[in-house]
């Protein structure tokens, strides 16, 4: 079965202190003309980014992933003898070989790196942690980025996640900021490792995943530990767990005085982890107020695509919050910050109260930076319940707590029950399916969340049927297969994308004290989109050709919208014709001479259903011969052009044929329902409870039976 999902249109909690809500959804007779919808369209398509032109330096033998970052950004690659011969707002991924480079420019080669035109030229070095060469040192400090890669096993996908970051396609604190609530989860171990074979569940709730660096220890062969770890341990711990987690990452590295372990002694030690995190796309950087404001400064000015938290914590017991003192830690943490965060300890219940109402006078006063400000210490743990940006919770499973009074998300969640904050509701999956396993696998969920709210799987009936659940008192949401027509006369309001669509796969519920509003949205569209750029970035997709199947335009149009939201160039469709608002762009396949149109499709989609998907066989081995030609059959190559090939099959049931099969074989990049189902799931779950469901936890918790 296929899930469904979007994204909550609810108050932003982390570009607004105040309760603001975001735009309303669109009526049903809002949207209208292709214009309307065209302009709905453009306003979640991808930004275009970072448009310099691409330096890739790699060290010896390291070609291979020069053609990796060319195929993943879907650019044509070339190799150059030094930045000389580099052109501005070049559209080949350029390769520069640091070995050859350094030795033919004479000892010029730093000067011309540090002089470079840096508004026209992003360098990222590349190093294979497993081979014995040399870091240069002063050339991996001048470049922009690092990204840090193991050759066996290769994650593409922590490069495409790295390079969707560095280029400014990744949109994860905008995504974050539609949440009513933030939290993230600090991994306390000494080393990482210790933790991947359980991050899919301590991170069942958490919306980032804080790196300890203070907490890292280094062990040299002697077995002794270092008192800091080195930034060759802390790059690779670093790379470990951007392997294994879609979450976005925050670096710490916390100081004795505040409860950590890094020595304050040398300031600078702090600006070169911070700085070099920064460099491996780290998407927040903690930054302690404390550091000198030079230094503050200067990570905030070369910050890139990251984001600053701004740290101030207090363990003297002493602190209080209605004082000139709160009121100028933040003034001085919101100069260089994303986000302040303001961490203390407290003695007293009333304390708490204190909190919330120098937290309401900050929403008051000042737009930005969001406030995430909490109380330590059992008698600080009800601040952990109200605190509604990027608060720290722990784990059952971890070594130890990061600070005093942590609490779990489903204590918090059980808290929040408790103070009537989080209401039991009915929530419904309203369908045609298998319901045990879905009822099973939501009951894990939320269990591991400590939610109160109960689930059930009913099959839709007679016409009113679906009615009759939305309009109970109770009701909480509920996901449709299949899907709803958009005209729904009990859903008054539509998102852009249901409207557009027409067709509405989840209902969310939003309360206004009494009031309550039902939201009719169509999600598949981001389980897609999803699905699409787990290999390769949003950009690749940009004015590129993409092949479509379908029976219908209803079956093919949350595949669209998708491909539109990634500025799509031509859509040609095979067994149906567009005449909805979608069809802009979209031209039909009617005659086998149609396919001489097409030299090579980008990507391919199947919206076919299971008994006709081995349709689309003869056109994956028709298109297989013009593959991509940066392949591995040809070392010596010094340039090449990387084409793509991505097949996404949304077949769910028993078919004939296996087109996943037949694509793997012919050189593309396949993806099944399961893949979509999964991404969708974990959006799905974001709409009803407004809580992060990690993407590998979906395929762990699931079993076969749910898709």
């Amino acid at each position: 079965m296929t899930l469904v999902a979007d994204q909550r249109p609810v108050t932003s909690t982390l570009t607004s202190n105040g309760p603001s809500p975001s735009p309303a959804p669109a009526s049903p007779a809002a949207l209208k003309s292709k214009s309307d919808i065209n302009i709905s369209i453009r306003r979640i398509q991808e930004m275009p980014g970072d448009q310099r032109t691409i330096v890739a330096i790699t060290n010896n033998a390291q070609d291979s992933i020069l053609r990796t970052v060319a195929d993943v950004l879907g650019r044509p690659w070339r190799s150059a003898v030094s930045l000389a011969n580099v052109r501005e707002r070049e559209h080949c991924v350029v390769g520069l070989d640091v070995g050859t480079w350094v030795a033919t420019q004479h000892g010029s080669a730093i000067e011309e790196l540090t002089n470079r035109n840096r508004s026209q030229m992003l360098v990222i070095y590349t190093r294979n942690i497993d081979q014995k060469v040399t870091l240069d040192a002063d050339v991996c400090r001048e470049c922009d980025y690092e990204f840090l890669y193991q050759e066996s096993p290769f994650f593409r996908r922590d490069l495409t996640r790295f390079l969707s970051m560095v280029l400014g396609q990744a949109r994860f604190h905008e995504d974050l900021s539609k949440k009513e609530r933030t939290w993230f989860i600090s991994t306390t171990f000494p080393d990482v490792r210790t933790a991947l074979s359980n991050l899919d569940i301590l991170t069942v709730g958490a919306d980032a995943v804080e790196i300890r660096v203070d907490l890292l220890k280094e062990t040299h062969s002697d077995g002794s530990f270092s008192s800091i770890p080195s930034l060759k341990y802390v790059g690779e711990q670093v790379m470990l767990l951007r392997q294994r987690t879609e979450l976005p990452i925050i670096f710490t590295t916390r100081c004795t005085r505040e409860n950590g372990r890094f020595p304050m002694e040398n300031p600078q030690i702090y600006y070169d982890y911070l700085r070099r995190a920064i460099q491996w796309g780290v998407e927040y950087i903690d930054v302690e107020l404390w550091l000198p404001e030079e230094i503050r400064k200067k990570l905030w000015d070369h910050r890139g695509n990251s984001r600053i938290i701004s740290a101030f914590h207090d363990f003297s017991g002493n602190w209080k919050w209605p004082s000139e003192e709160a009121q100028h830690v933040f003034k001085e943490s919101a100069k260089y910050a994303d986000i302040v965060k303001m961490i203390v300890m407290v003695n007293s219940m009333a304390e708490n109260y204190e909190l919330e109402y120098f937290r309401s006078t900050i929403r008051a006063n000042y737009a930005h930076p969001p406030l995430s400000a909490v109380n330590m210490g059992q008698m600080g743990q009800l601040s952990r319940a109200l605190n509604t940006v990027f608060s720290p919770i722990t784990h059952p499973l971890l070594p130890i707590i990061a600070a005093p009074g942590q609490l779990s998300v489903a204590e918090i969640n059980g808290a929040l029950h408790v103070m009537g904050q989080l209401p039991k509701r009915d929530l419904f999956a309203i369908g045609s399916f298998k319901s045990t396993p879905q009822s099973v696998f939501f009951e894990k969920c939320f269990n591991e969340l400590g939610l109160p709210h109960h689930f059930a799987c009913v099959n839709r009936a007679p016409r009113g049927s679906t009615e009759a659940f939305i309009m109970q008192p109770n009701f909480g949401g509920a996901y449709i297969n299949p899907p709803l027509s958009a005209s729904q006369p009990y859903l008054p309001s539509l998102t852009p994308a249901a409207q557009a669509i027409g067709l509405v796969d989840t209902v969310v519920v939003h309360h206004d004290g009494d009031r309550r509003m039902m939201v009719g949205e169509n999600a598949m569209w981001k389980g897609i989109r999803a699905t699409l750029t787990r290999d390769f970035v949003p950009s690749a997709y940009q004015d590129r050709v993409a092949l479509l199947l379908a029976s219908s335009e209803a079956e093919a149009a949350p595949a669209i919208f998708a491909l539109q939201s990634l500025n799509i160039g031509k859509v040609y469709t095979v067994g149906f014709r567009s005449h909805g608002p979608l069809g802009a762009g979209l031209e039909p396949f009617t005659t086998v001479e149609s396919i001489k149109k097409v030299d090579q499709p980008f990507v391919i989609i199947s919206a076919l259903p299971p008994e006709k998907s081995l349709l689309v066989q003869p056109l994956l081995r028709h298109y297989s011969g013009n593959g991509r030609s940066n392949s591995p059959s040809s070392p010596n190559a010094t340039e090449g052009v990387g084409r793509g090939k991505v097949f996404v099959d949304l077949a769910n049931g028993p078919r004939k044929g296996d087109p996943l099969a037949v694509a793997t074989t012919s050189g593309w990049t396949a993806y099944g329902i399961a893949d979509v189902g999964a991404w969708t799931t974990v959006e799905t779950l974001r709409l009803l409870v407004g809580q992060n469901i990690p993407f590998d936890f979906v395929r762990m918790a699931s079993g076969r039976g749910l898709y």
